[in-house]
């Protein structure tokens, strides 16, 4: 089994990028997804969040109103680390229950948004990093996504640089291009994760 670390800055379309490798068969381990379902009513991370935050963080039909919780740990480090203490264990546990799952010549790609922020890679037998200029993100948010560009900027400043990205990147993919020039450089990166995965596993 081959274990992906995937990031890339917001804008860069790191998820096209996980799209087209799991078309091609790999086996993806998405942390934002995971850390939605782990919280889902009827969880015991929803109960925990509960317990930590109060009642005022569930929606009237019991779901957790994420926009209320975020306004309430964003303005906290304290209450941010709550939360984080709460969840990351429960996202753990499902991430290394999936992975289990997979077959041995599997590529295992670990979505992760924050890997470079958070010194994440070493976990991983590789990194891959979408990449595309500042320039083009912003252009994506706000064009694409209908982002203010204040809240674009604030978004991509709160993240590592490009240059810290780039430092922890085994293979990189440029995606500063069109849609179509992506495709090409996805499929080269998939045979080569493919090719390890089968010499890691002896095939």
């Amino acid at each position: 089994m081959l274990k992906v670390g995937l990031t890339g800055g917001i804008g860069a379309g790191k998820s096209e990028v996980s799209r087209l490798l799991v078309s091609y068969g790999a086996v993806l381990i998405d942390a934002d997804n995971i850390a939605r379902e782990v919280v889902e009513p009827g969880t015991p991370g929803l109960d925990a969040v509960v317990e930590a935050f109060g009642e005022s963080v569930l929606t009237a039909d019991g779901t957790l109103d994420r926009p209320k919780l975020g306004s309430i740990v964003f303005a906290d480090q304290d209450r941010l680390r709550t939360l984080n203490a709460i969840v990351h264990p429960l996202v753990g546990a499902r991430s290394a229950e999936l992975e289990g799952a997979a077959g041995p010549d599997s590529v295992v790609v670990h979505d992760v948004p924050l890997l470079t922020e958070n010194g994440l890679a070493p976990l991983y037998d590789l990194v891959v990093v979408v990449d595309a200029s500042p320039q083009t993100q912003l252009d994506r948010l706000t064009r694409l996504r209908g982002m203010a560009e204040s809240e674009a900027r604030a978004r991509m400043a709160a993240q590592a640089s490009r240059e810290q990205r780039l430092a922890v990147a085994d293979l990189v993919i440029d995606n500063d291009g069109p849609l179509e020039a992506l495709e090409p450089q996805v499929r080269k990166v998939w045979v080569e994760l493919s090719e390890r995965a089968a010499h890691r596993a002896g095939t």
